[in-house]
């Protein structure tokens, strides 16, 4: 690397930092050629579920050129949004008392993608000023594997539970990238250091992995609670337990945490209303009230019939009686999910008795058939 190129890429990486960008490293546009293969594996074997945009768009995401042509060189960006120390702030904090809601820690702030994409613009504007090229810029909305990229840049390795690990960040960094058309030099790829370490596969509540960097979506609680439309599968609901969004078991389980650091970006650090909140309070939410709660946050975009599903879920394993009340209201529900699954908390929550008094008083009403299976009739 002559001085030049020295100069520019370490005012670069000085100008990423400011910015909030924990690490940043470069890969070459063609260094992923064994990802398109795993990608089409990955969604032969059905893994992806019913998140049919990952089949429309393999041959796009398998690599950067496919997406770009013109593409050389792929800057990879990590920013932390890692918790704080504090036992309130742990992300399995939530497991401890079951009338609470759990929100995966990503989700405890403000929506990365209107933080990180805004950051990458104005990076992107500096590369260009001080070195030319076209550029384009991708945070998790664009078919684009940032983290084989990752991997390839050096940022980090992907470990068994298919995400990426960090030896100075641990698993808690969201990612970015800048496409670019100058050829840069490349930072190197990291290796692998799981070794035999298996705690983040023995972590899962669903057994979501069949085998070691192998992820079966259908199995995954942070698939079935965002991604899954409809009534999730019966056998995954009581090992969600009171996961109502996400679910961060396999990172937290990942020893290389220790190194990990507390986010220091003000906009990524967890609002209070979002660590552990209470079931009741959620259960209560319509769709203003809702939007209202989660303005500003990613869990806003599954709407909220879908987020009163995944509660329903923690009230029906949460044995808290006292949560029918909002229980039997939403058994009334206009939305099929919704109705659907408080007649199955309902069952976790009541005696059998009391729930054929409450089915023979629902069924001169209901017409769905999947609520009608729920209530265990036909019609």
């Amino acid at each position: 690397m002559d001085a030049k190129t020295e100069k520019f890429l370490n005012a670069f990486q000085e100008k990423a930092s400011r910015l909030g960008f924990d690490d940043c490293r470069i890969a070459a546009a063609d260094s992923i050629p064994d990802a398109k293969g795993r990608l089409h594996a990955f969604v032969e074997q059905g893994f992806h579920g019913t998140m049919g945009w990952m089949a429309e768009t393999a041959d796009r995401r398998g690599s950067p050129t496919s997406l770009w042509p013109d593409v050389k060189s792929v800057i990879m960006l990590a920013m932390n949004y890692g918790p704080d120390d504090a036992p309130e702030n742990h992300p399995l904090a939530h497991l401890k008392d079951p009338r609470a809601g759990g929100i995966s820690v990503y989700a405890r702030h403000r929506d990365y993608h209107d933080i990180i994409k805004g950051r990458l613009k104005e990076l992107a504007s500096f590369l260009v000023s001080r070195a030319g090229g076209d550029v384009k810029v991708f945070v998790d909305t664009a078919p684009v594997m940032e983290k084989p990229l990752g991997q390839a840049a050096g940022l980090g390795w992907q470990g068994k539970h298919t995400n990426l690990v960090s030896r100075e960040l641990g698993s808690w960094f969201f990612l970015g990238s800048i496409f670019t058309t100058l050829e840069l030099p490349p930072s190197g790829a990291e290796v692998d250091h799981c070794g035999s370490c298996r705690a983040c596969l023995d972590s899962c509540p669903t057994d979501a992995f069949p085998a070691p960097y192998q992820l079966d979506a259908r199995r995954c609680i942070s698939y079935l609670t965002i991604e899954h439309p409809g009534l999730i599968p019966t056998e995954f609901r009581n090992p969600m337990g009171n996961r109502i969004y996400g679910c961060d078991d396999c990172l937290a389980a990942c020893p290389w945490n220790k190194f990990a650091e507390a986010a220091s970006e003000a906009k990524l650090i967890a609002r209070e209303e979002l660590k552990n909140p209470k079931l009741a309070d959620l259960l209560k939410l319509d769709d203003a009230a809702f939007r209202k709660f989660f303005s500003g946050s990613p869990i806003k975009r599954i709407g909220r019939n879908r987020f009163i599903r995944n509660a329903l879920i923690a009230a029906g394993n949460s044995g808290d009686v006292s949560l029918l009340e909002h229980v039997d209201r939403l058994m009334g529900d206009p939305d099929t999910t919704v109705r659907g699954t408080a007649v199955w908390a309902c069952r976790q929550l009541v005696t059998p008795d009391e729930f054929s008094l409450r089915k023979t008083e629902a069924l001169r009403l209901e017409t769905d058939a999947q609520v009608l299976a729920e209530w265990g009739a036909r019609r």
